[in-house]
């Protein structure tokens, strides 16, 4: 079994809520890769709205498991150690890794993730355009499975909306819809909207005017599918908007909206609501990195920080206002 050994800079915070104020710049241990792991030189780690809500306390009090925390799931890196012998991975070897959420650890010089969910970084990819992939695109890529949408060409045409669709998640939704070659009609905010149809959406709605309030497509067209990456919007916009079997997919259930779909079930309504979390599945990041590595992906990087401005880097992912994805590289 590897052993790390030395020091490393860090970002962490010590308690619930804060924000970036209570970002910290810390020097801790390198940890060390158990069986099972393997240690990086993390290169790139982007920021995701899971991050900063578990400072929020959103899953308080399970995670986070400890203080203090180091946040980030997603990176882009080198391998250094080994801490399984039986694994085909290798020091010096380039790969992409979600990391566990209770230890997450990405805004750090260096990370212990699982062999389970790292993948080979194709050299193609840029660190920063890497690290965006495991959760978002992922998320994504989940979300238009649940709605029964597939990738082998067998889809029956639909019509598919998805919200904040210039967003980390929203971006690659897009992307994948248009890929199983499905009809997309997507919302997002005025200044992003010429990025939205370059990223293949048949129609975009400003969020802020009436039609893009309403949800209402301009072609008239009724929704199959809806894949919310927005925050809240009430049951009845959907429910107005939708086809006679449709369902929304929403992949930040709030309680509220988890109410509404056990009320759909039990209602047994055409029309459904379904809650979405994500389940980490190598396959999946497999599938996404494939993607990219072909150019049918691609990574719209907001912006970029070096570790030292990670706090910038928390803030800008915090204000909802993010095109794509935001990343810290170190």
């Amino acid at each position: 079994m590897a052993q790390a050994n030395g020091v490393m800079r860090a970002i962490q915070y010590d308690g619930y809520g804060g924000g970036a104020a209570a970002l910290k710049h810390v020097v801790v241990q390198i940890p060390c890769p158990k069986e099972g792991e393997i240690l990086l030189k993390v290169e790139a780690t982007s920021i995701n709205p899971i991050d900063w809500k578990l400072q929020k306390g959103m899953m308080r009090p399970f995670l986070p498991p400890k203080f203090p925390f180091i946040p980030g799931v997603d990176v882009a890196g080198e391998i250094i150690e080994v801490g399984d012998e039986r694994t085909d991975f290798k020091q010096g070897d380039k790969v992409i890794a979600m990391l566990n959420l209770p230890k997450s650890g990405g805004l750090a010089e260096y990370a212990v993730a699982p062999v389970t969910l790292t993948v080979p970084r194709p050299s193609e990819l840029a660190p920063a355009e890497a690290s965006g992939l495991p959760t978002a695109a992922v998320i994504a890529l989940q979300a238009l499975k649940t709605a029964g949408v597939e990738f082998d060409g067998r889809n029956i045409s639909s019509n598919t909306l998805i919200t904040a669709a210039s967003g980390g998640v929203g971006h690659y939704a897009v992307q994948l819809a248009k890929l199983a070659g499905l009809h997309v009609t997507a919302t997002c905010g005025s200044r992003n909207m010429e990025l939205v149809k370059s990223l293949g959406a048949d129609e975009v709605l400003d969020y802020k005017k009436p039609a893009g309030a309403k949800l209402r497509s301009p072609s008239g067209k009724k929704y199959d599918t809806v894949i919310h990456c927005a925050t809240w919007i009430s049951w009845g916009t959907f429910e107005a908007n939708l086809s006679a079997e449709g369902k929304v997919i929403d992949i930040s259930p709030s309680f509220r909206s988890m109410f509404t779909s056990l009320c759909r079930r039990v209602m047994m309504s055409k029309k459904k609501l379904v809650t979405l979390l994500l389940e980490p599945k190598v396959e999946d990041i497999k599938f996404v990195v494939e993607l990219a590595k072909e150019g049918r992906l691609r990574t719209f990087v907001d912006s970029k920080y070096g570790l030292e401005k990670a706090e910038e880097a928390w803030a800008k992912s915090m204000s909802g206002r993010a095109t794509g994805k935001v990343v810290v590289e170190m």
